[in-house]
């Protein structure tokens, strides 16, 4: 199967220091999904890769002449993959405005009927966890629906290195474990949502919201 790590950190500036912290963390749960998932595809999704303007505009509200080809792009991969690993920073104990303004550019249609798992980390001693609450109603109406088991990092910049490797005194067999908790029910989800529409096609039971906001289903 295929999952992508949603990277939700576009700032490159000091303080606080390092710039970019969820960088690293993204990179320790590749590292950990590679490693201990080696028959699945992992990519990351940067922001930073992916220029959207400055006027928001989402994907499926331009003609598919017009649309611009990095969305086009991330919408395609977004469509083939089969669960998401959202990893965010916590902004007055929200989810990262990067992130979400990342996600509101696709329809919820491209999401919905596979999971995802939410990745929170911090430069302090909470790890985000605030912003996880929130991030649940946020993609549970995205339609991907989180796993219960979260992963959250405190004081991540002395835990893992800029490469992602973990630093000098941590153990990465520990923090792989723990990682894993949220993987795990993260693939079993996976795997179970790709056979089930193999067999039955969700969209066919619910059609999607794509034009008209008839398709809510609302009398």
């Amino acid at each position: 199967m295929k999952f992508l790590v949603f990277l939700g950190t576009v700032r490159d500036s000091t303080p606080p220091s390092p710039a970019r912290l969820g960088l690293r963390v993204s990179k320790a749960c590749i590292e950990c999904l590679l490693s201990h998932y080696t028959e699945h595809e992992v990519e990351l999704i940067d922001p930073l890769d992916y220029p959207l303007g400055p006027v928001f505009k989402p994907h499926f509200a331009y003609s598919q002449r017009t649309v611009p080809p990095e969305l086009n792009e991330l919408a395609d991969k977004i469509e083939s993959a089969d669960g998401y690993i959202m990893v965010s920073p916590e902004y007055n104990h929200s989810m990262s405005p990067a992130l979400a303004d990342m996600l509101n550019h696709f329809g919820s249609s491209l999401f919905s009927y596979k999971p995802s798992a939410i990745v929170t980390y911090s430069a302090g001693q909470w790890g985000g966890m605030r912003a996880a609450v929130g991030m649940r109603t946020f993609l549970s109406e995205l339609g991907c629906l989180p796993v219960s088991a979260m992963i959250h990092v405190p004081k991540a910049q002395e835990v893992f290195a800029e490469d992602g490797s973990v630093q000098a005194g941590q153990n990465q067999a520990s923090w792989f474990e723990y990682f894993s908790r949220a993987f795990n029910q993260l693939i079993w989800w996976a795997q179970a949502t790709r056979e089930h529409k193999a067999v039955v096609d969700p969209h066919k039971i619910v059609m999607p919201l794509k034009i008209d906001p008839s398709q809510r289903n609302a009398p």
